[in-house]
């Protein structure tokens, strides 16, 4: 009687029946992807951010810096207190590779100036989604709290054939600006309503509105608030914050006058804050 052939694969089969046995592989890797919760099935895991440690806060503003931040820090009388002021406060940290902060205050004969530093690095947990991801969606919801104003179209940037071209039954008279343009109230749009956030007590002007900025490391925004403490000095506060890769750093410089009716600079704060963002966004990298 003539024997069979003996077939290998036709035999593997048999013998891992049981198994699931799929042909077209020879390393044993499937290329059904459609259930990836399968045993034997991988996903590839996403990129981890550029950003593995995080810097040491308080060594990470120069003493310059801290001299044009914080006037009289360098008239402070005695040395081991003014010492101390240059090294400022480090935050309570549990992980310092993951957030990191730093505090200064200065008091002197013109006002009180404090300066917060805040490093922050974001770790995605879920394989699906990248650190720089993580980082982007934290950095979306922060400026959210911020509650930025719309930005605002200044008036120079209209053009006179465009207010001329208005529509013949609009009502407005010829040249007057429409109680609806965004020009009209340039700090109306602020939530918190503050008319006399420039020095001078006026709306504040337009380039000194809090917004987003697109020349700070990935993605970074700026705030600006002045408290309303009656009959006291007020105080400003502004906050600089700006995300690279999976980092993201937050600002803030805050400024209460020692005399009444003196409002602290909207421009020079903002001005340095920036100055300071940007030392530190190329301090990573970014």
């Amino acid at each position: 009687m003539q024997r069979k052939a003996y077939v290998p694969g036709v035999a593997a089969c048999l013998a891992v029946v049981l198994a699931g046995c799929t042909s077209g592989s020879g390393d044993g890797a499937t290329s059904d992807d459609s259930n990836p919760g399968r045993p034997g099935v991988t996903t590839e895991a996403a990129e981890p951010g550029r950003y593995r440690t995080l810097p040491e806060p308080c060594g990470a503003v120069g003493d310059k810096t801290l001299d044009s931040l914080l006037p009289g820090i360098e008239e402070i009388p005695d040395e081991a207190q003014r010492d101390k002021a240059y090294k400022g406060e480090p935050t309570l940290a549990y992980d310092t590779d993951r957030k990191v902060g730093c505090r200064w205050k200065v008091e002197s004969a013109q006002a009180t100036n404090h300066l917060f530093v805040d490093f922050e690095r974001v770790v995605s947990y879920d394989n699906s989604v990248s650190d720089d991801s993580q980082a982007e969606q934290l950095f979306a919801k922060q400026v959210e709290a911020a509650d930025l104003p719309e930005p605002v179209v200044s008036e120079s940037a209209s053009s006179p054939s465009s207010s001329s071209s208005s529509s013949p039954g609009s009502g407005s008279p010829s040249g007057a600006s429409s109680s609806g343009s965004p020009s009209a109230t340039p700090s109306g749009s602020a939530p918190s309503g503050d008319a006399s956030s420039s020095p001078s007590g006026s709306a504040t002007p337009t380039d000194l509105q809090p917004r987003l900025l697109d020349d700070l490391g990935d993605e970074g925004y700026v705030d600006d608030e002045l408290s309303d403490s009656g009959s006291t000095a007020k105080q400003r506060t502004v906050t600089v914050a700006f995300r690279t890769s999976n980092v993201m750093v937050t600002i803030e410089y805050a400024e209460q006058s020692a005399t009444l009716g003196v409002v602290p600079d909207s421009e020079e704060m903002q001005d340095m804050a920036r100055k300071l963002a940007s030392q530190l966004a190329d301090s990573l990298g970014g």
